[in-house]
């Protein structure tokens, strides 16, 4: 493993989280609902996300819409692996590539939920999330395919069958936080008041809370019994929910 000095390279840090940032602002559900000539935003819940994209335009539209959401949340983490695999910070065994793709996927769900360019009203962060934890726990170890995949699987299955679409998606999110927690844990265990390591766990924390934060008015409803019930059965039946 070679070494970097943090002070040799903090501004590379301010650029990808900026160039991340804008990426996340990028909005496909707002994108494809405008090639079919209309605007989510201004149907169903407003939410310019996946799940709104399913319930107005069917499941085949939202299945591409949490494809592109997912690519766009880890595409940008992925390039600074390849970066700075290899590298760990001076003094240290801490792996650059850690934090750096942490600094770029979390930059990513800012820009996605807060996007500059929809006056800080955009998606709720859960497919854009789902395709970070994806790409980060698979680049590193091909069989972590096997989790995500049966994590992803049990995710939509709680979603099929409770129809509790929000809460289905957060328990997804939440359990992929902790897998790639699980693994920063072993693999840091004798560094664990590293500043370094204490920012990877931050981030973790920062986008877990970011998803249920932006979910919160969904969990009030849904503690309420007012929550918007998302049937999968009808949606795969070519059924649009209002």
């Amino acid at each position: 493993m070679k070494e970097l000095l943090f002070s040799d390279i903090w501004y590379w840090f301010i650029v990808m989280a900026i160039v991340s940032y804008f990426v996340g602002c990028f909005n496909f559900a707002l994108l494809i609902s405008k090639i079919k000539h209309k605007d989510v935003r201004k149907m169903g819940s407003g939410n310019p996300g996946t799940m709104n994209m399913s319930r107005q335009f069917g499941l085949k539209i939202g299945g591409l819409t949490l494809l592109c959401d997912m690519i766009k949340g880890g595409l940008p983490l992925l390039i600074a692996y390849f970066i700075f695999r290899g590298y760990v910070f001076a003094g240290t065994d801490v792996l650059v590539s850690d934090l750096a793709r942490y600094v770029c996927g979390v930059s990513v769900i800012v820009g996605h939920i807060y996007p500059v360019t929809m006056k800080f009203k955009g998606g709720k962060g859960i497919a854009s999330t789902l395709g970070m934890y994806s790409f980060a726990l698979c680049c590193e170890y091909w069989w972590m395919i096997f989790i995500v995949l049966a994590i992803l699987l049990l995710t939509l299955f709680y979603i099929w069958a409770s129809e509790w679409g929000s809460m289905g998606s957060l328990l997804g999110v939440s359990l992929l936080t902790a897998v790639q927690g699980i693994v920063f844990f072993f693999r840091y265990a004798g560094e664990m008041t590293n500043a370094f390591v204490v920012a990877i766990f931050l981030l973790l924390l920062l986008d877990c809370f970011l998803t249920w934060f932006a979910h919160r008015k969904n969990i009030l409803a849904l503690l309420a019994g007012e929550e918007h019930h998302t049937s999968v059965k009808k949606l795969s039946h070519g059924k649009k929910e209002s």
